[in-house]
Formats: structure tokens, sequence, C-alpha cells
């Protein structure tokens, strides 16, 4: 039985989604990098449906870290098995859809500046890691 998210758990899967573009972006930094990657993950985000966009689109801006790209690492992965978690208790039916966006917005992020390098790579394979694990 679908329930309703509060705006904290709403937030969730927003830092999680975010977390992991972040991710990614840190992975190749720079300006340049940050603000095509940033455009081209928007786009996949605003594409979403049902609850997934309603939670990515609506509310306050994610809450990540300041500090090491180890600590912005952390904080997004454990948002993104946090919302995995949530979605699968209260919304099964959109667990799905999450891990299609987070992914894909993720991948266009790394490809929206002279491709997807090494880093970004590993990047990807570790919000895939936490994204099969709490699936």
């Amino acid at each position: 039985m679908d329930q309703s998210l509060t705006a904290e758990e709403k937030l969730t899967l927003k830092t999680g989604a975010f977390g992991a573009v972040l991710l990614v972006s840190n992975a190749d930094p720079g300006l340049l990098a940050l603000v095509r990657e940033s455009f081209a993950a928007s786009g996949v985000i605003a594409g979403a449906s049902g609850t997934v966009r309603d939670a990515l689109t609506s509310g306050p801006l994610p809450r990540l870290p300041e500090g090491s790209p180890g600590q912005v690492e952390q904080a997004a992965l454990a948002a993104l098995g946090r919302a995995m978690t949530i979605l699968r208790e209260k919304v099964p039916g959109e667990v799905a859809a999450y891990r299609s966006v987070v992914l894909t917005a993720a991948d266009r992020a790394a490809r929206a500046h002279r491709g997807v390098d090494p880093a970004e790579q590993v990047a990807i394979g570790r919000i895939r890691a936490v994204l099969d694990e709490a699936g």
C-alpha cells in the first residue's frame, strides 16, 4: 500500500539524487564541468514522474556537507540508501523509478563534459552498488 511521504522523507530522496550527481561532478572537478553536468542532470530529474518527481522537484534544497570529497560521498551514499529504504517501505512502486532517475542523472552528468572518465565511472559504480544493495 502506497503511503504519502513526509517533507523530511522527500528531502532524503532529493539529497540522495542530488548527492549522486554531485559525486559524479566532484570526480571531474571544474566550473565548466559542474555547470554542464548540473544542467544535464536537471533535465533528467525534471522528467521524473509520480512520487519521485514530487520529491525531487519540490521543497527545500538538499543538505550535503561541505568538506572533503570523502565526506560528501559518505553523506550522498548514505542518503541514497535511506531513500531506497523509505521508498521500499512506503511507496514500493516507485523504487525502480527512483533508481532509474538517479542512475540516468549520474550518467548524463558524467557524459556532459568530455565524456565519462575513469573517476566518474568509479563514482557511478559506487552509486549503483548502493542502489542495488538497498533495492
